[in-house]
């Protein structure tokens, strides 16, 4: 086997453990709300432990770089979701008739063009010692650097962001 079969395989290997993550993840919370708690605990538990693998699958594969390095891809990404894959979803959701899957589609691409300038400004204020707190609208994946009133894309009631 060719080293270059090998990174496919670890890069394969990665898209699958991310994708299990968020379905346990997704999986533990419904399981919570049905009062199912050891079932939750269970799918948190093996939601870890797919980051776990993930996260090693990627470093293997070289793919995380410097801060600087990994800041210019995230830039890179999320500029591709809001330019391109979220307007080709959209259209076709769109000519579907799938509402849901517009406004799912809309605040998705929304929220990303605000990460990727959150990650040019931390690019360009990267060696500042000034503490930076970020705050996620839980709705529509919007982050803002000050609690708002209410989310500038899903209209969500500032109280209701979480602080990192």
């Amino acid at each position: 086997m060719s080293e270059q079969k090998t990174l496919q395989h670890l890069m394969d290997a990665f898209a699958g453990e991310s994708q299990a993550n968020r379905k346990y993840l997704a999986y533990a919370k419904k399981a919570e709300k049905e009062g199912k708690l050891n079932a939750a605990k269970l799918f948190q538990a093996a939601a870890d432990a797919e980051t776990l693998h993930a996260h090693r699958e990627l470093e293997l594969a070289g793919k995380v770089g410097s801060t600087v390095d990994n800041l210019k891809d995230g830039i890179a990404g999320e500029t591709y979701e809001f330019e391109s894959m979220y307007p080709d979803f959209i259209k076709v959701a769109e000519a579907e008739g799938n509402k849901a899957a517009v406004t799912t589609f809309t605040f998705a691409m929304k929220a990303e063009e605000v990460h990727a300038k959150l990650y040019k400004e931390a690019l360009e204020n990267l060696d500042s010692t000034e503490e930076v707190f970020y705050y996620l609208c839980p709705v529509c994946g919007n982050i803002e650097k000050y609690i708002p009133e209410k989310c500038s894309i899903c209209n969500v009631p500032g109280d209701k962001f979480i602080k990192y």
